[in-house]
């Protein structure tokens, strides 16, 4: 199952009325992983008086999480976690740390600050889509070398790896549901001159142009 998630996490500070909010967001796979992040905050962070956070964590069944930190209920953790919703994010923790600045906001304005808060944490972090697929090698003599950098451009398909020896050897990437259809046109391109064989099932996304496997 394709998900988009966090690459590399950022952190984003906002300031109202002179309380400091830190947001900051990292890549999670579990829940125990999020809980010992969570501690090394408190302990980076410990003469603050709040760390409100919100995490969404799991495969299949994806398991959501989220604390107010004794802010009231319903003004930090849930807002956080709504923010992880709306950009559609998995495998993810957000953490906001707020300094007191003794002026108290109010529920709206405590709700509006963790949610920008979470908000600035995730416009400063790098995300991708970690898509399901397989790894394929396509093997072909030098005369059927450009009918397959061609499909490959057309598919929007990333060559991972070539080999150039006697008959040369592409490697590319492709989305479980695009398999099929890719290696029906790469046969009726080539006359069936070129070999296509599955390398390995694998979880993969791109970054800055790159593809990456996971």
């Amino acid at each position: 199952m394709d998900y988009r998630t966090v690459y590399e996490g950022g952190k984003g500070e906002i300031v109202e009325k002179k309380s400091r909010f830190i947001g900051e967001v990292f890549p999670v796979e579990t829940e125990e992983e999020a809980a010992e992040i969570l501690g090394n905050i408190k302990k980076q962070y410990w003469d603050a008086r709040h760390h409100c956070w919100a995490s969404v964590c799991g495969g299949e069944q994806v398991q959501e999480r989220f604390s107010d930190d004794g802010e009231p209920g319903g003004t930090a953790g849930k807002p956080i976690l709504e923010v992880i919703r709306g950009h559609g994010l998995k495998n993810v923790l957000v953490v906001v740390t707020r300094y007191f600045g003794g002026t108290l906001l109010g529920t709206g304005g405590l709700v509006r600050a963790y949610t920008q808060s979470a908000q600035a944490g995730i416009a400063a972090s790098t995300l991708i889509t970690k898509i399901d697929g397989y790894e394929l090698k396509i093997e072909t003599d030098y005369s059927g070398l450009g009918k397959l950098q061609y499909l490959l451009a057309q598919h929007g398909l990333p060559t991972v790896d070539a080999d150039y020896a006697e008959a040369v050897t592409l490697s590319t990437l492709v989305a479980a549901g695009e398999e099929k259809v890719f290696i029906e046109a790469v046969t009726e391109a080539t006359n069936a001159q070129a070999a296509v064989r599955r390398e390995r099932a694998c979880r993969f996304a791109y970054q800055g142009g790159e593809a990456m496997i996971f």
